[in-house]
């Protein structure tokens, strides 16, 4: 049995990844959802999670716990491994894409941080963002046009498309403009069940974390809140 602890959903977008992952790809988990209490909820995430961060997916088959995003998808790919692209050089792109993702775009993490319920006016788009805003849909581009779509790897949803599933979230709340085919594969990964799923929780949850609030207006006015 996999548990997978993530943290709310309108926030946690390192915990969107492998739970959609999971959920898409109809492997079996259980799901333990721990709220954010504050800016800082190492103490309290210490207690199932090593770092003091989610996601984290303990295998209590195996009594293993793995609490890093891209380590749980390669943990997961080793018993399921329609997690990554059949075809090695969609395989290839696929990882890249990721890795790219787990590491970079610090200032669209920053500037659009996500918050899944709102709608924000951003006061400008820098350099540095339309700079990044840039290289995603590049990105994006080169793999619908290499391996035919619907998504980034070709016919079948896969891991790399679960670490952009975040960034479909943040294109919705802040108006990100892209050109029409990387639009088109926002829509794709917003219709998917799991992510409608995700949205509906996100939108019923009550609960609001006052520093993540803030957080999500640093660089931007509150144009519409559609949560409960």
């Amino acid at each position: 049995m996999l548990q997978l602890f993530i943290a709310d959903k309108n926030y946690s977008s390192w915990s969107l990844r492998p739970w959609v992952l999971l959920q898409t790809l109809q492997i079996p988990f259980e799901e333990r959802c721990e709220i954010f209490e504050s800016n800082d909820n190492s103490q309290k995430f210490k207690k199932f999670s090593p770092s003091g961060k989610v996601p984290c997916l303990h295998d209590l088959a195996t009594d293993t716990v793995v609490w890093d995003s891209l380590a749980i998808v390669e943990y997961v790919a080793e018993q399921y491994p329609a997690v990554w692209p059949k075809d090695r050089r969609a395989r290839a792109y696929a990882r890249c894409a990721a890795a790219e993702m787990h590491s970079g775009f610090g200032v669209l993490r920053t500037v659009c941080s996500m918050n899944v319920g709102i709608r924000v006016q951003l006061n400008e788009v820098s350099a540095e963002l339309a700079a990044e805003v840039a290289r995603l849909d590049a990105l994006w581009n080169q793999g619908l046009s290499e391996f035919g779509g619907p998504f980034l790897a070709g016919e079948q949803f896969s891991a790399v498309d679960a670490f952009f599933a975040p960034v479909a979230f943040r294109v919705q709340t802040y108006g990100l403009q892209l050109s029409a085919p990387a639009m088109a594969y926002v829509e794709r990964l917003l219709a998917l069940p799991a992510m409608q799923q995700w949205t509906e929780q996100a939108l019923s949850d009550a609960h609001r974390e006052p520093s993540h609030e803030a957080w999500c207006l640093t660089h931007g006015r509150l144009v519409a809140d559609y949560r409960k």
